[in-house]
């Protein structure tokens, strides 16, 4: 029997594991069941009524929150030319070639967040696919990280870029922002995630397609939030 912590007993006892909240009662107790010392994060996991199995019920994409994650993440990008240039200019921490995936592949180099790469670069990337795989570290369109423009990439990623996918049982999670944002970024973010997600119902499906919505802090208490709070 997994064994918690006093500060997470205490924190769940102000949360009714019953009741799904309105989505401003909801923040204000993810809010209120902070219970570590550094700027934890705030989590969302939403479960849809999807079959993984069926290749056009796994959904994977990426957006941009209104009020970014809080988090920065170091980017490096594959790209040759003007397109390499312009992604140094936006910010991009790493910027080469084949260089670098020779750097990760002989080296074991992962001293970055995220890959983002051009179109041409990937028959190269894919050399290595089976070492970028496993630690989720593969560029993929639906996700804008292959992408002939990795500046935009490299901007979106630094305003608060979100990947996200179906896992093996229907559920996406992410990161909404950090303990320390303010209520109403906080809100703003999640009402952002939950009706972009409500908008990619595969055609395929039958019914309600988000089953349930909850947050949660870094090693705190999940939080049912009431869908009927949210306009989709």
């Amino acid at each position: 029997m997994k064994k918690f912590g006093r500060k997470y007993v205490e924190a769940s006892k102000l949360v009714d594991k019953s009741k799904a909240y309105s989505v401003e009662e909801a923040i204000e107790l993810v809010k209120k069941t902070v219970t570590t010392k550094f700027d934890g994060t705030v989590d969302f996991a939403i479960k849809l009524n999807v079959d993984p199995k069926k290749a056009d019920q796994q959904l994977r994409g990426s957006f941009v929150l209104p009020n970014g994650t809080g988090k920065s993440k170091r980017i490096l990008v594959l790209a040759r030319g003007s397109q390499a240039a312009e992604a140094k200019k936006a910010g991009a921490e790493f910027v080469g070639d084949t260089d670098l995936i020779e750097k990760i592949q002989k080296e074991n180099w992962f001293d970055f967040d995220v890959i983002v790469a051009t179109p041409e670069m990937m028959p190269e990337l894919g050399k290595i696919g089976k070492i970028l795989g496993p630690k989720g570290l593969m560029p993929n369109p639906k996700t804008n990280t292959v992408t002939p423009t990795p500046e935009k990439a490299v901007q979106d990623i630094n305003k608060g870029m979100v990947e996200f996918r179906t896992d093996s049982f229907g559920n996406i999670h992410g990161i909404l922002g950090k303990s320390s944002f303010d209520a109403k970024a906080l809100q703003e973010n999640l009402e952002y995630v939950v009706s972009t997600i409500a908008k990619m119902k595969p055609s395929s499906v039958k019914g309600k397609f988000i089953t349930s919505i909850s947050i949660s802090n870094t090693m705190g208490p999940g939080i049912k939030v009431d869908q009927n709070s949210f306009d989709i």
